[in-house]
């Protein structure tokens, strides 16, 4: 004949091993050793032996495990979002609960700086190629797609970063005569009676600044007096001015498109990427300390009375001979959703208080407070 299984809490709970609905705690010593002790917890403050409590004690073990898992996800949370940039690129199979997260941020900063320096010309992790045009004389415009992309990279998009084409520097034109307006080089050195001399330069001694200012009249002078050399990109067509007088080579870097986008993606697929796949697994029970251990008591006694609540709701009025008794299956319910509500709270605020954002400016008030404690010390003088 098949034994029922009771309806009330007995007062003997069993042992906890393979009874619980995930087991997640279940081989953990210290588990199986409080959870009878969570159970007896709960039905004293439930009115147990006093009045009889509809819960067994596989559904306050229920209530149990799930008070621990409820604790180590809040914690897991909270540390997930302090260090996520440092747990960003871990690998998956490290775990990290429970664990002291002393890395750094900065090789998530070195990497968002390696992009900037992509764009910004000064580094970076994307080859920067260097291709060519075959200019001729009397054409202004070229199609880079056809005359590079489609031969060179196999058809990708480019994205050009600069273009050879544009006036020889000043400095190179520095002796020339024609270059610049005024008085020439040359002309100095006739008057001086240098002229006869090769090279007449040996015999001129001026300030650095006399040599920006030549050039700075050349450039200023190839602006204003001379076609200016520049260039115009648009879909795929490179324009150039001025005309060309005779064919030459236009060379230019760039970068393929495909390149910067494949340096999105950290190589390999078992790495932390975000809040879904951070390597934080459910807390080891015996790890937790005393305080831990005291919110999943409690939590454990608002998970069980919110069950009993639902329970009792089921049958509001229960009839009797000289009339009927009023179950607070209601009344419990929402108590324990308050209850619970409240914990949840008090726990957050508690992980706030001790992240590391809070403690350096608790650290900073201290050291501030100490400077205006010795402030008021007086300072010994010692004659000798």
């Amino acid at each position: 004949m098949e034994t029922q299984e009771p309806i009330f809490y007995d007062g003997s709970p069993s042992n906890p091993f393979g009874i619980t609905p995930f087991g997640f705690y279940d081989s953990d010593s210290e588990f199986q050793a409080d959870a009878p002790r969570a159970a007896e917890f709960v039905a004293r403050k439930l009115g147990w032996p006093v009045v009889e409590v509809e819960l067994i004690d596989k559904q306050i073990y229920a209530c149990f495990e799930e008070a621990i898992t409820t604790y180590g996800n809040q914690v897991n949370q909270f540390n997930a979002r302090e260090h996520m940039m440092t747990l960003q690129g871990l690998s998956t199979a490290t775990s990290a609960t429970q664990r002291n997260i002393v890395g750094s941020v900065i090789p998530q900063v070195i990497k968002l700086a390696t992009d900037y320096g992509v764009e910004a010309q000064s580094g970076g992790d994307v080859e920067v190629k260097r291709g060519y045009i075959s200019a001729s004389a009397f054409t202004q415009s070229y199609d880079i797609k056809t005359l590079w992309a489609d031969v060179s990279e196999s058809g990708k998009k480019l994205e050009i970063r600069r273009i050879y084409h544009f006036m020889p520097p000043a400095v190179a034109r520095y002796y020339d005569p024609f270059a610049t307006t005024g008085l020439g080089l040359t002309n100095l050195m006739a008057e001086f009676g240098f002229d006869g001399y090769s090279p007449p330069v040996t015999f001129v001694m001026m300030p650095a600044y006399e040599d920006l200012l030549r050039i700075q009249a050349i450039e200023i002078n190839d602006m204003i007096r001379k076609s200016q050399y520049g260039f115009e990109v648009s879909n795929n067509i490179i324009r150039f001015s001025p005309v060309f007088k005779e064919s030459k080579m236009v060379y230019f870097d760039y970068m393929v498109v495909d390149d910067k986008q494949a340096n999105t993606f950290q190589s390999g697929s078992n790495v932390a990427s975000d809040l879904s796949n951070v390597p934080y697994t459910n807390i080891n029970y015996t790890n937790t300390n005393d305080m831990s251990r005291l919110w999943i008591f409690r939590y454990t006694l608002a998970l069980a009375k919110e069950l009993l609540g639902i329970i009792r709701s089921k049958f509001e009025n229960i009839p009797y001979p000289d009339g009927q008794i009023r179950l607070d299956g209601e009344i419990l319910r929402r108590e324990a959703i308050a209850e619970k509500e409240g914990l949840i709270k008090e726990l957050r605020e508690t992980l706030e208080e001790t992240g590391m954002q809070a403690q350096m400016k608790k650290q900073m008030e201290n050291s501030e407070n100490m400077q205006k404690m010795f402030k008021n010390v007086p300072t010994l003088i010692y004659i000798g």
